[in-house]
Parts: structure tokens; C-alpha cells; sequence
């Protein structure tokens, strides 16, 4: 049993209980952040909230801590707690269960990817906490597996994230189906009309809380662009990693066949890395993230899905393989850097013909992202363009040279993809 004075002072000035004093005196939390500052104190008088706050702040243990404080042991479901991700979903589980681990409170994670009846098996041994993506709660509520109706607390963490990737109307008829009276927060990195909106219909009177920065990219993340081409970034990659050492890295590429093709790369060269994308099934990317927050693998292969849904702490650098055609991408990108006052290291990769990305970025994060040089590496020259071939003039003649032997004796136009199907006509 933990002596009171060894608990962490500054959240017990914040009102917090010793049950769960003790879990952050085990997770090592001494002083709390910003916005846990903030949200502590009015989330337990029961005041809705709008707050907003950029990652890497500590917003999960702001409404954790007071959110698990309000539920009675003695009862049911009583908090939900809304994400847009399955891995978003799988960490903040994770983070209030440490938060809990001394309170007797039991919660679990539905979310899509995984069967339907390993989760109904979680439900019914009547957790008190769910966290969840809307599609997979809506099911649940569907096949009367989970009942919300009498909840004390409702949660929509990165709500900003929930709309755009469409979740608008799972997310009413989410809280439609809350009959009891109930607080509700809504947290979120931007806030926009529709949040406000959004908030204004489902909450009473909300304490709006904002502790945002002024600018829109962390200010401890050290920001870098290296030119280089396409032939050149594997070789400035294993450049990177042998110079820096980095002690966890993510790398970000568009697309998941570059991610796959990149992760096989670096296997060839020695490197132990993992890729994880959509098409990795459910079980798999929760291995990769389970072995990459716990420091057991350095090189984390990502798409954008991972950008707004992995928190893990101690990540060194961050490096865009691939520069994001929306700059609002790279700051999400980035912010996976520096959390909690850690300091960080973000590089991007630009080509000669990315030059206008690059600006785009800059100007969205009002700051010059410097050029970075490595010794040992030197870009390739850029390949020379296509001669162009002399017009000639427009006609018949010109039309037939292109057609293929076919075209000429049948008239019938042939489908690249399909050598010998004439093309579908509209009907």
C-alpha cells in the first residue's frame, strides 16, 4: 500500500482520489500538463466541455482521470468514450486501464477489424468503461449487444478527425441514444462551425477550454528537408539511420504500396522494420503497434491512417519518405514527435519537382523548414526530360499511323487492358 505522501501531490491538488493517484504513481505521472490542469477540476463538478488541445498534450488521462473518478464501481456501462480509429481505440484503452489499475474499473475497446463475438464476449462481463469507433458502437447498439441509454459520461475524442473521415451521423444517432441526463465532452486538436454546432445540440452549457498553441506545428519537433530523388531515398534513408541512431522512428509514406515496398526494401539491407497500413489485418497491426510502443521494434513503416492514431511516447524522429500532397497531413505527421515537452526531429524528402509542396507547408506552419545535409550523401542528378518530337500537322493520315492493325481492318477500337475486347460503348 502506497503511503499518501507518496502520491503525486499536484493531481491530488486537482481533486483527484488516491484509487487512482496510486495508477498514475505507478505510470510515473508527477505533474500534470496544460490541459489536464484544465479539464480535471470541471469534469468532476460534471460541466460539459469543448476543449481543444493539439496532440501530444496528455488530453486522454484529462478526461481519463476525472471520467473513471465518476463512475460507482457498484454499477454498469457508464462512460463512452468515441474515436476515429482502431488504433486510437486500442490506446486510450490501454491508457485508462493503467490510469484505473488500482480502482477495480474494468474497460474494454470495440472497434471494427476484429469478430463481433469477441467483443460481445468483452461487453458481457459488464464493463464500466467502453472505448469505441462509431461504426463498430453503432452495431453493437444495432445488435443490442451494448445499451448506452443510462451513461454518465460521453466522450468524443478528435472529434475534428471523426467528421472528416465521415462519421457525422454515427455520431448523432450515437448520442441520440443516451437517455439519461449525462455530461458530455467533446475534445479536439481544431474546432470549427460544425464542432461548435455539433457540441451545441448534445451538450448543456459547455465550458469552452482551449490550450492550443498559437502555432500550428510543434514547437520541439527540429524540422529538415533533404532533396532527393526518387532512386535516392532508400540510400538516404539507411544514411539517416546510421548516422542519427535514432532510438524509434516513424516513416511515413502515401500510399500502402510504397510502405510495403519500402519495408521489404530495408529488410534486404538488414534493417528490422514493419509496415502498417488498411490492408493489414487487425490482428497484425495490433502486434506492430504492441511491439513498437514497447520499444521492441525502431522502424515503423506508416500510412497516413497511423498519422492522427498513434500515441507512443519517445519517438526521436519522424521522417516523410513521401512529402503529403495536403500540408494539414504533415503537421498531423509530425506531432507523432515531441509529446509531452520531449524534444523530437522530423525530415521530409523532397525532389526537385516537390519544391511547391514544400512551400505549401511552410506557409501553412509560418515558419522555413531549413535544408539538411548528411554526410555521405549527395542527390542524384535529375534525369533529363523527354525530347519533345516535332508536331506534324493535323489529318487523316496521322490518326491511321497510330491505330493498331486491327483498328485499321475492322474499324473496332481495342481496350488496352483487354487485347482482344472491343471497348464497351455507352448505351
Amino acid at each position: 500500500m502506497h503511503k499518501h505522501t507518496d502520491l503525486p501531490r499536484l493531481f491530488a491538488d486537482l481533486g483527484v482520489a488516491p484509487p487512482i493517484l496510486m495508477g498514475l504513481h505507478k505510470m510515473g505521472f508527477e505533474e500534470p500538463s496544460d490541459i489536464q490542469r484544465e479539464l480535471i477540476p470541471l469534469i468532476l463538478e460534471g460541466r460539459d466541455i469543448l476543449g481543444q488541445a493539439r496532440t501530444g498534450t496528455g488530453k486522454t488521462a484529462a478526461f481519463g482521470i476525472p471520467t473513471l473518478q465518476r463512475i460507482d464501481k457498484a454499477g454498469g456501462l457508464q462512460a463512452l468514450c468515441l474515436v476515429p480509429t482502431r488504433e486510437l481505440a486500442v490506446q486510450v484503452t490501454a491508457e485508462i486501464q493503467r490510469i484505473g489499475q488500482c480502482t477495480g474499473l474494468h474497460c474494454v475497446a470495440v472497434y471494427g477489424g476484429q469478430k463481433i463475438s469477441h467483443q460481445a464476449h468483452k461487453l458481457g462481463r459488464k464493463p464500466h468503461f467502453v472505448v469505441g469507433t462509431p461504426g463498430r458502437v453503432m452495431d453493437m447498439i444495432g445488435r443490442r449487444i451494448m445499451d448506452i441509454a443510462g451513461i454518465k459520461v460521453a466522450i468524443l475524442d478528435e472529434v475534428d478527425r471523426m467528421l472528416d473521415i465521415g462519421f457525422r451521423d454515427d455520431i448523432r444517432k450515437i448520442l441520440t441514444c443516451v437517455k439519461s441526463s449525462h455530461q458530455t465532452i467533446f475534445v479536439s486538436a481544431t474546432l470549427d462551425d460544425e464542432i461548435r454546432r455539433l457540441a451545441r445540440g448534445f451538450s448543456h452549457d459547455p465550458v469552452q477550454i482551449d490550450v492550443s498553441r498559437d502555432d500550428i506545428t510543434v514547437d520541439d519537433v527540429d524540422q529538415g528537408y533533404i532533396t532527393a530523388e526518387r532512386s535516392d531515398k532508400v540510400r538516404l534513408l539507411r544514411i539517416i539511420l546510421e548516422k542519427d541512431c535514432p532510438e524509434s522512428v516513424i516513416v511515413f509514406t502515401n500510399t500502402k504500396a510504397a510502405a510495403h515496398r519500402l519495408t521489404r526494401r530495408l529488410h534486404e539491407y538488414g534493417v528490422e522494420a514493419m509496415e502498417i497500413h488498411g490492408d493489414l489485418m487487425q490482428r497484425k497491426r495490433d502486434r506492430v503497434m504492441d511491439r513498437f510502443r514497447k520499444h521492441r521494434l525502431k522502424v515503423l513503416v506508416a500510412t497516413d491512417l497511423a498519422a492522427r492514431g498513434i500515441d507512443v511516447q519517445n519517438v526521436t524522429h519522424i521522417i516523410n519518405f513521401d512529402i503529403p500532397l495536403d500540408p494539414q497531413i504533415y503537421v498531423h505527421r509530425i506531432g507523432r514527435t515531441a509529446r509531452m515537452g520531449a524534444r523530437g526531429k522530423a525530415i521530409t524528402f523532397v525532389s526537385r519537382e516537390e519544391g511547391k509542396q514544400l512551400t505549401e507547408v511552410e506557409r501553412l506552419i509560418n515558419k522555413q523548414v531549413p535544408e539538411l545535409s548528411y554526410a555521405g550523401y549527395t542527390p542524384s542528378a535529375p534525369k533529363p526530360r523527354r525530347p519533345v518530337t516535332a508536331q506534324v500537322a493535323p489529318g487523316v493520315a496521322v490518326a491511321q499511323r497510330h491505330k493498331t492493325t486491327d483498328e485499321q481492318d475492322t474499324g473496332v477500337r481495342r481496350t488496352l487492358g483487354g487485347r482482344f475486347k472491343p471497348a464497351r460503348r455507352r448505351r
